[in-house]
């Protein structure tokens, strides 16, 4: 599943420095059960807004890592936390099928 959302950076707080955050909070979140992965995209033509995906193997994966939280990563994400504002976009499956480019 992914669980998407929406980051808009207020003014004075770069896309660089929320990027450091999601990477240092990433990699302890990684370490969970069910974690497959994040991304984060910048949106184009507005600097202030990035797209966040997180995948993991099932919502229930993710909501347990939500609900035990290490704390380290809780105040990683207070680091950001004035400086941004959160927009959940919401909780996707995995695709049924896909359309990809020939190889």
């Amino acid at each position: 599943m992914h669980y998407i959302f929406e980051v808009y950076l207020k003014p004075g707080y770069s896309a660089e420095q929320y990027a450091d955050v999601w990477r240092r909070a990433s990699a302890i979140i990684q370490r969970a059960p069910g974690a497959r992965g994040t991304r984060l995209h910048r949106r184009i033509g507005d600097p202030e807004r990035l797209l966040a995906i997180a995948t993991w193997d099932s919502k229930a994966a993710r909501d347990e890592m939500e609900g035990n939280a290490p704390e380290e990563v809780a105040a990683i994400i207070a680091e950001a936390a004035p400086h941004v504002t959160i927009t959940p976009i919401g909780e996707f499956e995995e695709p049924e099928w896909e359309v990809l480019p020939p190889d």
